[in-house]
């Protein structure tokens, strides 16, 4: 691979996603308002900041192939914010109890050459989760042993996460991780770059 590839993100879960590639890329974090637009749906919100994340970085970066990614859980069309603590989590894993959550991911792959010209393809990635029933027990020992706390949906489904649900639901299990390996390896390579 001989042009440059960049991961608009800081997120340490997205860059050893990336890694498991194998390829070379930098990450250069991206400095956007996500802020949901009034009335914005969560499909429609990660394909927006996708896309912004991979403009923002490839307008920096010129000739460089920047991928951009962005997740959402929603329930009942309903966002589901990173808790950020105990007691959000504790609340977000009961509303979830029982019910199916979806966790919609928007990968862009952008890059800008050298006569502005802008090339930019998004594509989303969805997965379904069915909770099982989760006592407070159930909770509370989950809270205290993963502390999952920046995660969306307030569970890490590479780790004891797994355990809350009942079925998963997916065309690709990296999507609940937040970079759809599978998508993403498919837009690499109709760009020339193989895996």
């Amino acid at each position: 691979m001989s042009e440059q590839l960049i991961l608009a993100s800081a997120s340490s879960y997205k860059k050893s996603l990336l890694e498991r590639l194998g390829i070379q890329f930098t990450c250069v974090s991206a400095d956007i308002n996500e802020t949901p637009l009034p009335y914005e749906l969560p499909a429609q919100l990660v394909m927006r900041l996708s896309e912004q994340k991979a403009l923002a970085i490839a307008t920096l970066n010129i000739d460089s192939w920047v991928i951009g990614a962005d997740q959402v859980g929603s329930l009942e069309n309903k966002i589901l914010e990173k808790p950020g603590n105990y007691k959000n989590a504790y609340h977000q894993l009961q509303f979830q109890s029982g019910k199916s959550v979806y966790f919609h991911c928007g990968v862009t792959l952008a890059k800008q050459s050298s006569n502005g010209k802008i090339t930019k393809i998004t594509k989303m990635s969805t997965t379904e989760v069915i909770f099982r029933q989760l006592s407070d027990t159930d909770i509370k020992a989950y809270l205290e042993k993963e502390q999952p706390y920046d995660c969306a949906g307030s569970f890490k489904s590479e780790g004891l996460g797994i355990s809350l649900f009942d079925q998963v639901k997916s065309n690709d299990p990296t999507c609940l991780i937040g970079l759809p390996l599978i998508l993403l390896r498919n837009m690499l390579s109709k760009q020339g770059i193989n895996i």
